[in-house]
């Protein structure tokens, strides 16, 4: 009871925490919907690194990454540490800087609105909205159904999946309806700093816990011999550089993380950002993905369908921590739905709502639609998460498939994004024809009997391959549309000088 009664009280702890950084959030911004979405493009280094850090990193480093490396070995380190904190540092730089210059000059606020402005062709800007809606919905659902889950574990079964759930629902929809961007962002900031300041402290204590490093090694390597090895896990090549491949490239097109690149305030905070990022990425999932390593080495025992580092912390440290630990997870998860809610929003006011609906709407209006767009996108999310955790199959179950492959299908984006930042001779029809059949071909592997590998290679690769293909074969034969900007979009040094 005194456990259940110390874990509540981190959880309330928390949201008060938030709740009060939302609040001070909500005195400083303002009705528009540029502020709420970006916080009017005014970040510094430390806010921005850390909400990109936070929204991207932490419900993965507490759940999905240590539980790799518990059935596989350690090696996971090598595509999220190292791949991908690279390749994304150097997307952020191509793309993010190429974003940010445009979007300082030209006002955009979503990825959609931005490719529909380049064509001239609000169909292209729908087309972008939808896709990435499609992908982003059963994501967030499943952040929902982790955090209500991580909820029932951390109280034992006191408080039931669906109250949990709803909890963390309604918190979410007052937070991010009070505090916009601005609020997400410092939060995200105080998340991330905490997080990363706790896997360190929880790595060393069950070091200590277990008689030093050499004593954790010669464990390891006693019972797990092919994880003190590279190549001796269950990662092949081919899987570790194509999973880099797809999540660095999904993750540039995921829309919390994509809307990022328009908020910096100036290059020379974007430019210390993505240098600083792949630094960040180690120092967070080096000691994460050891814990994962560590516990399958010391014999730690994970109920099925559970996660690792809340068995292996309960063997090794006190209860306090591991309810500290639990709590701060469960508060990360948050940390990225929250700002997919946002970003959500985003799309389906400025991508659908404002072109297709209410061309002439204020921004005093659309920032009012926004937030009853995060309200609907929420709850919707949070019902079909219900019949998820409830084993409702049918169509829940096909949301389940979708959001588990949601950074497959936001990488088919990629390609024809970057063309249409660079390449001047990208047209309408290119960009339409790239994007419609990437996303079938990707389509009809994730639904279909179709294989999952070419030549050991993810079938996501090659759908990234035709993208390209499309979109600069297309673009050969046709003409640029009236209506199209492709100069003012491609001519960096003129932006630059703006």
């Amino acid at each position: 009871m005194a456990d259940l009664g110390l874990s509540l009280g981190i959880v309330a702890a928390y949201l008060v925490v938030a709740l009060a950084v939302g609040l001070l959030a909500y005195r400083l911004t303002g009705s528009e919907a540029e502020d709420y979405y970006l916080a009017s493009r005014s970040m510094g280094t430390v806010v921005l690194l850390f909400t990109t850090f936070a929204t991207l990193l932490s419900a993965f480093t507490f759940f999905g990454g240590p539980n790799l490396a518990y059935g596989a070995g350690p090696e996971w380190i090598l595509v999220m540490g190292l791949m991908d904190g690279v390749l994304f540092a150097i997307l952020w730089y191509v793309v993010g800087y190429k974003q940010w210059l445009v979007g300082k000059a030209f006002g955009y606020v979503t990825l959609g609105e931005m490719l529909g402005d380049r064509f001239g062709s609000t169909g292209l800007r729908a087309l972008v909205a939808a896709v990435s809606l499609f992908w982003l919905f059963p994501y967030v659902m499943l952040q929902q159904v982790g955090g209500g889950q991580a909820l029932v574990g951390l109280t034992d079964g006191a408080v039931p999946y669906w109250a949990g759930a709803a909890l963390i629902t309604v918190f979410m929809i007052v937070y991010v309806v009070v505090a916009g961007l601005r609020g997400v962002a410092w939060t995200d900031t105080l998340q991330g700093v905490f997080m990363l300041g706790i896997v360190w402290v929880a790595a060393a204590w069950v070091v200590t816990g277990v008689g030093g490093l050499s004593a954790v090694g010669a464990q390891l390597a006693a019972e797990k011999p092919e994880f003190v090895s590279l190549g001796g896990g269950l990662y092949s090549p081919q899987w570790m550089i194509s999973t880099a491949v797809t999540i660095a490239f999904g993750v540039t097109m995921f829309p919390q993380i994509n809307q990022r690149f328009f908020v910096a305030k100036d290059d020379r905070v974007l430019k210390r950002s993505f240098a600083l990022w792949p630094v960040l990425v180690l120092l967070l999932f080096v000691p994460a993905f050891l814990l994962g390593s560590w516990a399958a080495g010391l014999g730690v025992a994970v109920p099925e369908g559970g996660n690792v580092i809340p068995a292996l912390l309960n063997e090794y440290t006190p209860a306090w921590f591991a309810a500290l630990v639990i709590a701060g997870a469960m508060a990360a998860m948050m940390s990225s739905s929250d700002s997919m809610l946002l970003s959500g929003s985003s799309y389906l006011t400025r991508d659908l709502y404002r072109p297709l609906v209410n061309p002439t709407a204020s921004a005093t209006k659309e920032g009012w639609v926004a937030r009853l767009g995060v309200v609907g996108f929420a709850l919707a999310s949070f019902v079909a998460s219900l019949f998820v955790a409830g084993g409702g199959g049918g169509g829940f179950g096909l949301l389940v498939s979708i959001g588990d492959t949601a950074f497959g299908g936001y990488a088919q984006l990629a390609l024809p994004v970057m063309l249409a930042l660079y390449w001047a001779r990208t047209t309408r029809p290119g960009m339409i024809a790239g994007v419609l059949g990437s996303q079938a071909f990707y389509l009809a592997h994730v639904f279909g009997p179709l294989p999952t590998t070419y030549l050991g290679w993810d079938f996501a690769l090659y759908g990234m391959l035709l993208s390209l293909v499309l979109t600069v074969g297309v673009s050969f034969v046709t003409t640029a549309a009236p209506g199209e900007n492709a100069a003012r979009f491609t001519d960096t040094d003129a932006l630059q000088a703006d």
